[in-house]
Parts: C-alpha cells; sequence; structure tokens
C-alpha cells in the first residue's frame, strides 16, 4: 500500500514514531440506503473508503479524489457528519498515527464501484443492517452519518473555570 510522498518523507526523518496527521473518510450512501465500504489491503479489515490529506489539499477535494482513487466512483460530499481522534494506529510495519477524521455523508455521481487500486482488496455496497465486522470507531462514525442529523457531531468538554 503506497503512502503519500510527504509522509514517506517526514518517515524518513521520524521514523515509526506517532505523528498527527489530516485524514478524511466517506459514507457513501446509494439511492437504495446501503453503504460503499472497502476491504483495506493493509490489514483484511472492512472500513469506510477514505485516506490522508496531502499538505495544503481541501478536505472535500481529498475525499473524493480518495474515493475515486480507490473505488473508482466520483462522489459528492454532501455533509461534514463528525469530526472525531481516532485512536492510535499501529501499521504492519510499525508506523503510528492518530488522525483528525473528518466524515463526510456523500453520494455517487458518476462511476460503478469497483476496485481502482492496490488499497483495497474489494469494495462492496451493504445495507446498513447487513454490514460486515467494523471496529468501533469506524461503527461509531458511520452511523453518525447515516443517523439524518444536519449538523456536525463533535466532541467538547468545556474547560473547567476556576482552576
Amino acid at each position: 500500500m503506497a503512502i503519500p510522498t510527504f509522509l514517506a518523507e517526514l518517515r524518513a526523518v521520524v521514523g515509526t514514531r506517532p505523528l498527527w496527521l489530516s485524514g478524511v473518510a466517506a459514507v457513501i450512501v446509494d439511492d437504495r440506503g446501503r453503504v460503499l465500504l472497502n476491504r483495506r489491503s493493509d490489514n483484511g479489515k472492512w472500513a469506510l473508503i477514505g485516506g490522508i490529506l496531502d499538505p495544503g489539499e481541501q478536505p472535500a477535494e481529498g475525499l473524493a479524489r480518495e474515493c475515486f482513487e480507490e473505488a473508482g466512483v466520483t462522489v459528492e460530499p454532501e455533509l461534514l457528519t463528525s469530526v472525531s481522534v481516532s485512536p492510535e494506529i499501529h501499521y504492519p510495519n510499525g508506523d503510528r498515527a492518530t488522525y483528525l477524521d473528518l466524515t463526510f455523508r456523500c453520494r455517487v455521481v458518476a462511476g460503478e464501484a469497483h476496485v481502482n487500486d492496490d488499497e483495497s482488496l474489494e469494495v462492496a455496497w451493504f445495507g446498513p443492517d447487513a454490514l460486515p465486522e467494523l471496529d468501533d470507531y469506524t461503527l461509531d462514525r458511520l452511523k453518525t452519518a447515516l443517523a439524518g442529523a444536519d449538523r456536525t457531531v463533535f466532541a467538547f468538554a468545556p474547560p473547567v473555570s476556576g482552576s
């Protein structure tokens, strides 16, 4: 699985130490209410389609790029559904990262879903009641996007006054 050039250059300096990165994920919903997922080639697990933003890249544009690269579909992001911080990810090569994740609800405007690069083993549509096994973090973001809210969900704990 290829990593962006900027990240390879950064990893050459910092090694496998934890990095703070910006990521985007798509909850792509078709007209039948199904969700498009991909089975990742790095760990074999089902996931939301998405990836790392390039430096200076607009999030919605990066999301659209990732959807086309991984699944061959052109999407229209309709709503930023959540802003969250991932648990620390440990990759098979030893790299570690935590992501500021921007999750968007999207619809396909062109293309038929298919494996379009080496990052996916397969892509498939799933009904919300027939999802494959997903980790809790992914499932929470997916459920938030499907809940139909018209606002972005994010965590917030106000500072304690007087401390």
